[in-house]
């Protein structure tokens, strides 16, 4: 909602991103659903955070940083010796999204090579009537997955709610 008081009025998500400062939040989650576990803010002065997921015994720790010399501008996620990058607009447009969608929508996380269910951020993300005109994501075969990553990197930068549930969770503007 405009003018609600809270930290995104006003703002652009840039000036969010070199603002915020998190320390060591906990993002509760249950242990097979590939949610984020704990995001941590490296660097106060860029978009650079340490996140861990647990899924069923493993845990996968992953890095999201932003490389504003690409073109355009990408949030790299390193999962394990992966590198996926996501175009660094993607926070905004999606936070606008939701703003927009104004309830819960699915996160509906797959990789490129599958098909994304309809009416979720997963198929948002790579739709052609999205603001980018189709993928979020920047390198081909790795493409995918931007329910996965983009939800809980809004939700730290308290833009968004996420649920934890053990599956079929969703995501709302906050």
């Amino acid at each position: 909602m405009p003018g609600d008081g809270r930290a995104a009025d006003g703002q652009a998500v840039g000036d969010l991103l070199h603002g915020t400062r998190l320390a060591g939040q906990q993002l509760d989650d249950l242990p097979a659903v590939g949610v984020a576990k704990s995001l941590h803010r490296i660097s106060p002065a860029s978009l650079h955070f340490h996140l861990e997921y647990r899924n069923g015994a493993v845990t996968v720790t992953n890095s999201l940083r932003e490389d504003e010399a690409a073109n355009p501008p990408a949030l790299v996620c390193i999962v394990g010796k992966t590198e996926l990058r996501y175009q660094l607009r993607a926070i905004e447009d999606l936070h606008a999204m939701l703003k927009k969608h104004g309830d819960w929508i699915p996160l509906g996380s797959a990789d490129e090579q599958k098909p994304a269910a309809d009416g979720t951020v997963e198929a948002w993300g790579r739709s052609p009537k999205n603001p980018v005109g189709g993928w979020y994501g920047m390198k081909k075969g790795l493409r995918g997955r931007f329910g996965m990553y983009m939800p809980p990197l809004l939700e730290a930068l308290g833009l968004a709610e996420v649920e934890h549930n053990p599956k079929n969770n969703r995501m709302r503007a906050k």
